[in-house]
C-alpha cells in the first residue's frame, strides 16, 4: 500500500497509542514493517539527525525506508526525528517524508517558539505533520535536563503560538536508558492531554516499563517512541550469534539474527499499545 498520512495513523491506533520505532540499519526497517504487519497496527519508522550524521547522508537510509513502508501492508509513514536542522527538514519533505520532528528544546523559549513557527509554517504550506518539543526530555548527549517537566499552560501557549500538530512532552522518562525502571507522571499525562488541542507524544520510552506505557496511554498519551530497546535486543542477538560461531563471517548469518529480535519486540510492544 502506499504510505500513509500521519493524522490517518493517529486514527488507525485509537483506542491504543501510535507506536514509531527508530530505524539506523535497514534490517530496523525490514523488521518494523513484517512486525506492524504481524501485528495487523499502524506504526512509524522514525530516522533521527544522530543516525543521518551516522550514514553522511539522509537519501540513501530515506529512499529505503520509504519503499519499504510503500510495500508494506501495514499502514505506515516515515518521520524524520529530533531534527535541529531546517535544511535538514527541508531535505526530507524533497524525498518525500510528510512527518518531522522540529527539536527546538534546547532554546530559551522564545527563540523555540519563533523557529518552531517557522518551521510549521513552511510544512504546512507542503502538506507536512509536523511534532515539536517542548519541556526538556532526558539522556540526549547532555543538552537536556532529566529532571525537566512540561507545564500544562506553557504547553497551550506554545502549540497556539507555533501551529504544531503534535508536542513532545517531557513527563519522567529519558532517552538512551538501558534499564526500564522511568516512572511517569501520569497525572501530569492527564492533565496535558486534557489541556492541550493535538496529540502527546512520549520519547525516551525503552526506559519504561511496559504497565507504564500502557497507562500513560491510558492517561492521554497518542504516540510512543521507542529506540534504544530494540537496539539492545539486536545488540545481544548478534552477540550470542557471534559468540556460537567465532567464525561466522556472513553478515546475513547475524543482522538476521538480530533483525528477527526487533521484529519480535516490535510486534510485542505494537500489540502491548493497541
Amino acid at each position: 500500500m502506499t504510505l500513509t498520512s500521519p493524522l490517518d495513523l493517529f486514527t488507525a491506533a485509537r483506542p491504543g497509542a501510535l507506536a514509531a520505532f527508530n530505524v539506523i540499519a535497514l534490517e530496523h526497517a525490514e523488521a518494523i514493517a513484517a512486525a506492524a504487519d504481524d501485528a495487523k497496527r499502524p506504526a512509524v519508522l522514525q530516522i533521527s539527525e544522530n543516525t543521518v550524521r551516522y550514514h553522511g547522508a539522509l537519501a540513501p537510509l530515506a529512499r529505503a525506508c520509504t519503499a519499504i513502508a510503500a510495500a508494506a501492508p501495514a499502514a505506515l509513514t516515515v518521520h524524520l526525528d529530533h531534527a535541529t536542522s531546517h535544511e535538514l527538514i527541508r531535505e526530507a519533505v524533497g524525498l518525500g517524508i510528510s512527518s518531522v520532528m522540529y527539536d527546538g528544546s534546547a532554546l530559551p523559549y522564545e527563540e523555540n517558539v519563533a523557529s518552531t513557527a517557522a518551521i510549521a509554517r513552511w510544512c504546512h504550506e507542503r502538506g507536512v505533520f509536523v511534532e515539536a518539543e517542548l519541556g526538556e526530555v532526558g539522556g540526549k548527549d547532555g543538552a537536556h535536563a532529566p529532571g525537566v517537566r512540561t507545564d500544562p499552560d506553557e504547553a497551550v501557549a506554545f502549540v497556539a503560538a507555533t501551529g504544531v500538530d503534535a508536542l513532545a512532552v517531557a513527563v519522567g522518562s529519558s532517552h538512551a536508558m538501558h534499564t526500564r525502571d522511568a516512572r511517569l507522571d501520569d497525572d501530569l499525562i492527564a492533565r496535558l492531554a486534557a489541556k492541550v488541542p493535538v496529540p502527546l507524544v512520549l520519547h525516551g520510552s525503552s526506559g519504561v516499563p511496559d504497565e507504564g506505557l500502557r497507562s500513560a496511554v491510558r492517561h492521554g498519551m497518542a504516540k510512543v517512541n521507542i529506540a534504544t530497546r530494540l537496539n539492545i535486543l539486536m545488540a545481544q542477538s548478534v552477540r550470542e550469534a557471534l559468540a556460537a560461531d567465532p567464525g561466522l563471517s556472513d553478515p546475513r548469518k547475524y543482522l538476521g539474527r538480530g533483525r528477527s529480535a526487533v521484529r519480535d519486540e516490535v510486534r510485542r510492544l505494537l500489540r502491548l499499545l493497541a
